[in-house]
């Protein structure tokens, strides 16, 4: 995409998912220099990344980073924004190693049951002022 926005790092959620509205709220907290930008699954921008690499948007129950004209999902995507996190955080990192396979299957045991687990608003999360400007609609 042209725009310049994804030219940073993108996180695409599921943005009526609590779970996984508390982890953008989690990567904004621990990403001081705002090196990413947000859009929910169900915005146009959500939609138009997920036609551009041709993903299955019916069967999505993962977290999607899009980052140099490529996408990850999943736990590898889950590593590659710990990665680039404050603190000790990517220290996790070291667990790309862990064959994908067997990071997702864990991966997969939160994600499916994550609306029973963790509930499921009526609609996609709203930010406030303050970050805002990292959102792509």
């Amino acid at each position: 995409m042209s725009t310049p926005e994804v030219q940073n790092p993108v996180v695409l959620f599921d943005g009526v998912c609590n779970l996984c509205n508390r982890s953008v709220k989690f990567i904004i907290n621990r990403d001081p220099a705002a090196k990413f930008r947000f859009a929910p699954l169900q915005s146009e921008t959500g939609k138009n990344l997920i036609s551009e690499f041709k993903l299955d948007n019916d069967n999505l129950d993962s977290i999607i980073l899009v980052e140099n004209s490529l996408y990850y999902i999943k736990s590898t995507a889950v590593l590659k924004i710990l990665r680039k996190l404050g603190s000790l955080w990517p220290l996790l990192y070291v667990l790309i190693i862990v064959p994908p396979a067997i990071r997702d299957y864990f991966y997969d045991i939160v994600a499916r049951p994550r609306y029973k687990w963790f509930g499921k608003e009526e609609r996609c999360m709203v930010p406030n002022a303050d970050v805002e400007k990292r959102f792509l609609v």
